[in-house]
């Protein structure tokens, strides 16, 4: 497996230069970089074809793949919007992860495929956003570019067995999982989640998280937290995945480079746990 960097890592403002100059120096393979509205530094709503060429080849200058892309503009734009001119924002964002991706090489986009709140219950929000996602994963497969649907905190497919009954229900290879292990461990165990969704998962994020604390503020470095790591990656192994693991951490405000340090050392633990049992 591959070790990756979400650009999230680094404080805002941060330069792309020098979010791959210390991705390579720490010792990761990838990059995963996200799509900002406008005025981001990278990739925006508003980059060409030719910008996006270029960002490309920057990371390769530092020996860097860019294997996934991601975006927060779906929380504010979700798919699950009972106002369309809010869901036709969300479908023309994902479209523009699709369309950049596609000129970049990247093989997966995440897409946080909805929200449960007061405006939205979850039966709308499993409707609508899999209605969503079921026309764009016609444009997924155009572009031959997965569409990930990300376990996130938003009150929404809270089971393992959910989770791959939705992604099956919308019936596209193009549309699978992006598996975040730290996300789940509130309320369930990421190696069960892990062999219930098997070859669905497309892409994994890996952050640590507390249970003690139990609430946004639970998390944590890796290796920290309560994420028991070796049956997570026998878990993975189990299922046969072989892509990369993407680091999505709350970036240090002194030293930013020391994060990317840090947890490219404490991914080196992770990948080696459960190489015994393996064996055995």
């Amino acid at each position: 497996m591959l070790k990756g960097i979400n650009q999230w890592c680094y404080p805002e403002g941060t330069s792309l230069e020098k979010v791959f100059e210390y991705s390579s120096n720490a010792g990761f393979d990838a990059v995963e970089l996200n799509v900002y509205e406008k005025n981001g530094i990278g990739l925006t709503l508003d980059t060409t074809a030719r910008e996006a060429e270029m960002i490309v080849k920057l990371a390769e200058k530092q020996g860097l793949k860019l294997p996934s892309l991601s975006t927060a503009l779906l929380w504010k734009a979700p798919l699950s919007s009972p106002d369309e001119r809010i869901r036709e924002h969300g479908r023309n964002i994902v479209k523009k992860q699709l369309e950049l991706a596609s000129v970049m090489g990247i093989d997966t986009i995440l897409v946080v495929p909805g929200l449960v709140n007061a405006e939205t219950s979850y039966e709308a929000c499993y409707e609508l956003s899999q209605n969503e996602l079921r026309n764009l994963s016609a444009v997924a497969e155009t572009k031959e570019v997965h569409i990930g649907v990300e376990n996130v905190w938003n009150r929404f497919l809270l089971s393992p067995l959910e989770m791959a009954r939705y992604i099956d229900e919308i019936d596209s290879d193009y549309v699978g999982a992006y598996f975040d292990v730290g996300n789940v461990l509130q309320f369930g165990y990421p190696e069960q989640w892990i062999r219930i969704l098997k070859d669905r998962i497309r892409k994994v994020h890996v952050k640590d998280f507390s249970t003690q604390v139990g609430n946004i503020t639970g998390f944590v470095p890796l290796l920290s937290g309560d994420v028991n790591w070796t049956s997570v990656m026998e878990a993975l192994r189990e299922i046969g995945y072989h892509d990369v693991i993407t680091a999505e951490l709350t970036p240090y405000h002194i030293s930013p480079n020391e994060l990317a340090n840090d947890t490219a050392r404490h991914m080196d633990v992770i990948l080696a746990s459960g190489t015994a049992a393996q064996r055995v």
